[in-house]
This record gives structure tokens, sequence and C-alpha cells, in this order.
């Protein structure tokens, strides 16, 4: 039995502000500030300043750009997320994966690519290349 997560864990700490709805269309780019949450089918570019859920429901047509990203739904475009990004048994993605953690749950698909640089890792690089550039005479 799989535990549940909790919004601690999963560090949904943005308000919950814009929700579309099962049955909804929007086409265009959306941008929001805090959370969003999508049901139906959003056919344009999103950004989002905290947490992206996409229910089993939801489908994106292009680009997701937030902090967090929960996915159960369908994502035809590149993801790029500062913090984690969590895809259920029932996600989809097509397209490439940028984030400092990625979680993908048996079933899931992922067809693209993954970038993952965390925090420690980038500051490792900026260590190391400082270090060599005292060596050279």
């Amino acid at each position: 039995m799989r535990k549940a997560k909790t919004n601690s864990e999963f560090g949904r700490g943005g308000e919950l502000n814009t929700i579309v709805g099962k049955g909804t269309l929007i086409t265009g780019d959306m941008q929001v500030r805090n959370s969003l949450r999508i049901d139906g089918k959003v056919k344009g570019n999103i950004k989002v300043t905290d947490t992206i859920v996409i229910g089993k429901e939801g489908e994106v047509e292009g680009n997701v750009n937030a902090k967090h990203l929960f996915l159960a739904g369908v994502i035809k475009g590149n993801v790029t997320a500062s913090g984690k990004v969590l895809l259920e048994s029932t996600a989809s993605v097509f397209g490439d994966i940028k984030a400092v953690r990625l979680v993908i749950d048996e079933g899931a698909l992922f067809d693209g690519k993954c970038a993952m640089k965390g925090k420690n890792k980038m500051e490792e690089n900026t260590r190391t290349k400082i270090e060599e550039t005292k060596k050279v005479p």
C-alpha cells in the first residue's frame, strides 16, 4: 500500500488560485501567480510561480515552467521546474524535463530527455572552476 503524499512533502506552499475545470479548453499562453490546477485542456505555454497540478484528465499542449509539477495527466511539450517534478502512474510526458528532483512512478510514460542539476551540483561545478582558475600560472 502506497503512502499518500502530504502537501508539505511535495512542497505545495503556494495558494491555489486558478483552476481549469474538466471540459474546459483554453487556447493561448498562461501566466499564473501562485498555484494552478488543470483538469481540462490547455493549448499554449504555461508559466506558474509555484506549483502546477495536472489531474488525470488534464492535458497541456505546450511548454510548462513552474517551481513544482505534479502530473497525473498528459503534457506534450517541455517541462522546466526549479524544484520537484512528480509523474504519477497515469502521467505521460512527450518532451524534455529539466528539474532539480524527478520522481517517476511505475506505469508513467516519459518520452524525452532529462537534465537534472541541483543546487549542490551547481555549487560543486562553480567551486571546481574557481579552483582550476587558481592553478593556471
